[in-house]
């Protein structure tokens, strides 16, 4: 047993109440608790994908296009959400611009249809639209030509590059705002500083996304996209992720960092349509994922490397949205701790002088 400064022998509890403080069993609760959250989240998102609503467009003679949507819509389970297309050439760019999953443009001169897909937009998906599609087509004696009008490049074989791109990017912003807080402490003590931070966030930032553009792109040969639209994207992610973990900071202390994994990993990575994209999701995460930086992140990194930039609009603002916010929250929280701080004299609780962090 141990024996405090007076001599006196320290009973097992008490000696276990020294060792583990009420703060460290919270933190260690808070833990677990993350840690099931995260095993819940990614299992839940990926045991059992589904296709459910895959849109696909319908190029076919006026006298059996109506019976074919019919037919496609009320298959079992709902895997198509077909809806028909003027032409070919409409189909097809519908397909280029990701308003749409596939499209299938039916030969009323033979019995062989073509199927195109984006495997560029993920493998799981097309492959997918390629199977419940050559399913009916069987039914109907004909069979399916598969073409892709925009393939994963031949270093990205699952167009998996992009999304771990992306988790390498969420990973470095609130790791980077952790360390800032970690050194310095978790809140600002005052707006200039809560400032200072936010623009070593963003050198970090600038940095962070180069790099990583470099490492997928001429390093290893992974995405074929634009080295500088990625080098962009992956600067306002990082940036994102990064602003988003101070405020959290400036609102919960170190417990905020807690909370940016669960928003980003526990919640984010399962939900961003990586390994399964949206369709194939179940509800719940194809819900969420939209709306938090790495599902914006990955639907970019795909746009960016093989569909043009098209579809970016929404992705990019849902980005700077959470940028912002970051960093608004992070600003007024760290003038109201000055505040608050200047109407105690600047003391800690025990009356000693706080220092700045």
């Amino acid at each position: 047993m141990a024996t405090p400064d007076d001599g006196t022998r320290l009973t097992f509890t008490e000696e276990v109440k020294s060792a583990v403080t009420a703060r460290a069993a919270l933190l260690v609760v808070g833990v677990l608790g993350l840690m099931v959250a995260f095993i819940t989240s990614y299992t839940g998102a990926f045991h059992r994908p589904k296709p459910d609503r895959m849109a696909l467009a319908v190029v076919a003679p006026a006298q059996v296009r109506g019976e074919l949507l019919k037919k496609l819509d009320h298959l079992p389970g709902t895997p198509l959400d077909p809806r028909p297309a003027a032409s070919e050439a409409a189909a097809r760019r519908q397909v280029e611009h990701r308003e749409i999953d596939a499209a299938l443009i039916v030969q009323p001169r033979g019995t062989t249809d073509r199927l195109l897909v984006a495997s560029g937009g993920g493998a799981a998906l097309s492959q997918a639209v390629e199977a419940v599609v050559t399913a009916v087509e069987k039914q109907q004696q004909r069979t399916v030509h598969v073409e892709d009008v925009a393939p994963a490049g031949a270093g990205d074989s699952r167009s998996l590059s992009s999304f771990y791109l992306v988790v390498g990017w969420c990973v470095g912003g609130y790791l980077c705002a952790a360390i800032l807080a970690i050194s310095a402490g978790a809140r600002p003590a005052n707006l200039h500083r809560a400032v200072i931070r936010l623009a070593a966030l963003a050198l970090y930032a600038i940095a962070a996304g180069l790099a990583g553009a470099i490492v997928v792109g001429p390093v290893l040969d992974a995405l074929p996209g634009s080295l500088f639209g990625l080098w962009g994207l992956g600067a306002l992610i990082v940036f994102a992720v990064g602003a988003t973990t101070l405020a959290f900071q400036g609102l919960l202390g170190i417990i905020g960092i807690g909370l940016a994994i669960l928003v980003i990993v526990v919640f984010g990575n399962p939900s961003a349509g990586g390994a399964y994209p949206y369709p194939l999701l179940p509800p719940f995460w194809r819900a969420i994922g939209p709306a938090l930086p790495p599902g914006a992140g990955t639907w970019a990194a795909r746009s960016i490397t093989y569909f043009h930039g098209q579809a970016l609009t929404g992705p990019l603002l849902v980005l700077s949205a959470w940028a912002v916010g970051g960093v608004l929250i992070t600003l007024i929280l760290a003038a109201l701790h000055r505040t608050a701080d200047e109407r105690s004299g600047g003391l800690t609780a025990d009356g000693g002088k706080r220092l700045p962090a």
